[in-house]
């Protein structure tokens, strides 16, 4: 089984920056340097001198109002991951064709501590869409394709990401205690498929399955997500066995085109 890297960040300084990094990059808008300090935690003057050194390297921009944006280096960094990940362009045909395949919208994701990360998606081409959006990320004991991924991990790595574990009932259908979680995941490893019955959003279904490679400590999933209205019981079981065996094709297409395994 894949396993998960249980560190949540770093604590040192380096660690630190890159919360501070982070909090700026995945806020809605610009952010004044109070704002900064009022998540943070750190003290004013280790604050002002990080956002500094982070303005310097482009890596944050200062606006002329005197609020923080991503800066221009970042987004270099963050286009050449993107257009370099080796996962997703193996992943991206099998998408494609199960898109066309279905009709509806397919997502990529993977996990990160307890959070699935959409690496990749493929837009429905029904007027009514998805409002998912590559970078975001979601809780994954409440989504298909993030429990499709939990279930790809072993028990040790399992075990960190439900430590500790807060469940937040999303819709009346979310999975809000461990033990209904574990006995999904069994549920999951048993059929190759998950499925979130709006669990996370209301009026949202899909049907997911694990991509897992062990060596390469990967945990992900593949998706077919759509509107219930428009996705009943029938359609979900129809796509089961398609995306269990898009996955598989996936993982199988891993060890030709990532090298050999760790």
């Amino acid at each position: 089984m894949a396993r998960q890297d249980e560190a949540e960040g770093g604590t040192g300084t380096l660690g630190k920056a890159m919360a501070v990094l982070e909090t700026v990059a995945l806020a809605e808008g610009p952010m004044r340097f109070t704002d900064v300090l009022s998540v943070s935690g750190q003290p004013r003057g280790t604050l002002h001198r990080q956002l500094s050194h982070l303005v310097q390297e482009g890596l944050l921009d200062l606006t002329a109002d005197h609020a923080y944006v991503p800066g221009l280096r970042l987004l270099k960094l963050a286009s050449a991951s993107w257009v370099s990940n080796e996962f997703r362009t193996v992943a991206a045909p099998f998408l494609e064709a199960l898109h066309r395949e279905t009709g509806e919208t397919v997502h990529l994701g993977v996990l990160r501590g307890r959070e699935i990360i959409y690496l990749d998606k493929v837009e429905s081409r029904q007027a009514v869409r998805m409002n998912s959006q590559i970078g975001n990320a979601s809780p994954a004991y409440c989504t298909g394709v993030g429990k499709a991924a939990l279930s790809a991990l072993d028990a040790p790595a399992l075990e960190a990401v439900l430590s500790g574990l807060e469940y937040r009932r999303f819709t009346p259908a979310t999975i809000t205690g461990r033990a209904a979680l574990l006995a999904e995941l069994e549920t999951i490893r048993r059929l190759g498929v998950a499925f979130d019955r709006e669990e996370h959003e209301p009026g949202i279904r899909c049907v997911a399955a694990p991509v897992a490679d062990a060596g390469r400590a990967l945990a992900a999933g593949i998706s077919v997500t759509g509107p219930a209205y428009r996705v009943g019981e029938e359609r979900l079981d129809a796509w089961a066995p398609l995306v269990r065996e898009t996955a598989k094709a996936i993982a199988a297409e891993l060890p030709a085109r990532l090298g050999p395994q760790r």
